[in-house]
């Protein structure tokens, strides 16, 4: 029987969210879908808000988790249905973080932080 200790990386939280899916896993896991668990989404959000406010690293740690949970299962349930995958997650987060960030990947000059949010906001509204 593995111990918590034995579990450090994400590889090691989606091979639990697999098992726990899968015929011979937990029920109530294999049920859920993403509209189950969107107020667990939400939920798991406020509490690490709530962490963050009070300073205590500890929780904090502990409902990053539980949100980095929440996460993967979203994005194991996705693939599952062959609509996207963990890697398109990834390549559209970073895509977008450097698309947004001119002043850091381009060679931009960075200018105020004012500038910067309109910067922000008018690539995002690209986006769109």
């Amino acid at each position: 029987m593995p111990t918590a200790g034995d579990y450090d990386k994400y590889e090691a939280l989606k091979a639990i969210i697999r098992q726990l899916r899968s015929p011979d896993g937990c029920p109530w896991d294999r049920k859920q879908s993403p509209e189950s668990i969107r107020k667990y989404l939400l939920e798991e959000s406020r509490e690490l808000a709530e962490a963050i406010d009070t300073s205590d690293h500890h929780h904090v740690c502990e409902e990053i988790g539980d949100l980095l949970y929440i996460l993967t299962m979203l994005i194991s349930m996705h693939e599952e249905k062959m609509l996207f995958t963990e890697s398109d997650v990834f390549r559209s987060i970073c895509a977008k973080m450097i698309r947004r960030h001119p002043h850091v990947f381009t060679g931009r000059p960075a200018g105020s932080e004012e500038e910067l949010r309109r910067q922000w906001q008018e690539i995002k509204n690209t986006e769109k």
